[in-house]
């Protein structure tokens, strides 16, 4: 599954382009490792409380726009 262009490849990129390891970006958010670990293999029900202060730590931010809404069945 190709998931370029996603969260959990922007996080994973960044932390690489910081040099941390996932222990240390965690430390720096303030979330386990292991939580970085699912945010980082797309795990798909995650806090986003937690996901925001991850990318804080590594300098991004989370950006909502307005789309096409999905239908609901």
């Amino acid at each position: 599954m190709d998931r370029s262009g996603t969260l959990a490849d922007a996080v994973r990129t960044r932390r690489k382009e910081l040099s941390l390891r996932q222990a240390e970006l965690a430390d720096l958010a303030g979330v386990s490792e292991r939580f970085v670990y699912m945010v980082e293999n797309g795990k798909q029900s995650v806090q986003l409380n937690k996901v925001t202060a991850v990318l804080a730590a590594l300098g991004l931010h989370l950006e909502v726009q307005r789309g096409v809404a999905a239908r609901v069945l």
